[in-house]
């Protein structure tokens, strides 16, 4: 999936993308303007990266059941990068927009800032009431100062961990989760206990999956991080990012990681593989662990609350371009899908945790037996309310981007840790600056 750290999900590619992708870097990948099918029907393309989880859990199908005027047709792109760059030529003129575009979580603030007039205000499309059912936090980052709302948050990635409780048993380490919790209450007692756990690791075994992953979930709970309220770069003089990337080092140092890079194939074959024991995780890893440890992992995972009780990695929205062509039925199924009853069944079918109050209220009572009966409604929607209201300035993600590329030279090749942190000074400073 690379989208490291983009929105984490299970990235299924399409077979027209992938194609396309060998000759043209997603030339043709979009709508193309298509408006019919030839049946009399209004078409609606989806532009989306990686697995949204709409067609999956059978939403589409559902709604051109009741709405039997449309046909839903998706373009999925499985690299966010690369799904994003083709939008921005689309939306510079380019051609081939589709109806409905999704917008990643670290993309949100530039939209909002620097191409409000490419994007339709969804109050003006009727939206306005649903507006006020997202959790704060999520709403906000999608609306201007003057008060258009340009996307409608699809899903929220609120924090816990996820660990192997049989290999936590296997080094002396309580299994409990609210043991756990508490010894963990901290990112400090989260790497102090990975350090007792080190001591006694089965063979092969490590605490944790990537530094990286550990970094950006401490990142991911501070309402300032890259960017303070003025929109000025702070990365290099903001002490929680420094504190971010010395617990980072530290684990690295420790050989606590199992210095896997996310998204990667031995990432996904270390969770059936006994490669490590614990790792950040959202709310939409719950699905991604069933997946890649398989029914021989069921009864061994677990989750508890992690540390500081709060965070988010990942979510996204939806918004409709000026230039789409039919903004009155792109904005009815918009307002459909990410209603709390359609919130609540993709949290229940594919894990993707609501912004929405109310889907939040109906899924708190939600266990998972996979997971040992974990309570995960509970853990999920105490996280999701806990959390601050982020700043997150235009360039966010190059931001993140070149941090954990040290971060990865630090943990595979040994490079020093200050040196490292130059490095990524150095190279965040050249990205800003193209």
């Amino acid at each position: 999936m690379r989208t490291r750290y983009v929105r984490g999900r299970v990235r299924a590619l399409s077979a027209l993308c992938t194609a396309l992708l060998v000759g043209s870097m997603l030339a043709g990948c979009g709508g193309d303007g298509d408006s019919g099918s030839g049946d009399g029907k209004v078409t609606l393309n989806l532009g989306l990266f990686g697995t949204f989880g709409f067609e999956e859990a059978g939403l589409y199908a559902e709604y051109q059941q009741t709405h039997p005027n449309i046909k839903i047709v998706q373009h999925d792109t499985e690299r966010e990068e690369d799904y994003w760059r083709t939008v921005q030529t689309r939306l510079a003129g380019g051609g081939g927009i589709d109806d409905i575009q999704g917008i990643e979580v670290g993309r949100i603030a530039d939209v909002v800032k620097n191409q409000a007039d490419k994007w339709m205000d969804l109050n003006s499309l009727g939206l306005s009431a649903g507006n006020a059912e997202y959790l704060p936090w999520k709403s906000k980052a999608a609306t201007t100062g003057d008060g258009k709302v340009l996307g409608a948050g699809t899903d929220t990635g609120p924090m816990a961990i996820c660990y192997r409780t049989d290999l936590f048993q296997a080094a002396g380490l309580p299994t409990d989760r609210e043991e756990l919790a508490r010894r963990w209450s901290t990112w400090e007692g989260y790497v102090e206990l990975g350090r007792q756990f080190q001591a006694k690791a089965p063979k092969k075994t490590h605490y944790l999956d990537s530094v990286t992953g550990l970094y950006n979930a401490i990142i991911g709970q501070q309402a300032v991080s890259y960017y303070d309220e003025a929109g000025k770069p702070i990365y290099d003089t903001n002490p929680v990012v420094k504190h971010a990337w010395d617990l980072a080092t530290q684990a690295a140092d420790a050989k606590m990681s199992a210095a896997l890079q996310q998204f990667q194939s031995d990432w996904n074959q270390a969770f059936a593989a006994d490669g490590f024991a614990s790792i950040s995780c959202p709310a939409w890893m719950i699905g991604f662990i069933k997946t890649q440890a398989g029914d021989a992992g069921k009864g061994k995972w677990d989750v508890a609350p992690g540390p500081g009780g709060t965070g988010n990695w990942g979510g996204s929205y939806l918004a409709i371009p000026k230039g789409g062509k039919h903004h009155k039925e792109a904005a009815e199924l918009v307002g459909w899908l990410t209603a709390p009853e359609q919130q609540a069944k993709m949290f229940r079918k594919q894990g993707n945790f609501p912004s929405k109050a109310g889907a939040i209220e109906s899924i708190k009572a939600t266990t998972d037996a996979y997971f040992n009966g974990a309570p995960i409604g509970g853990i999920f929607s105490a996280a999701a309310e806990r959390m601050p209201v982020q700043i997150t300035g235009v360039r966010h993600n190059d931001i993140k981007e070149n941090i954990s590329t040290a971060l990865t030279s630090v943990e595979a090749q040994g490079v020093k840790p200050d040196d490292a942190w130059k490095q990524a000074r150095d190279a965040v400073k050249n990205a800003l600056a193209g």
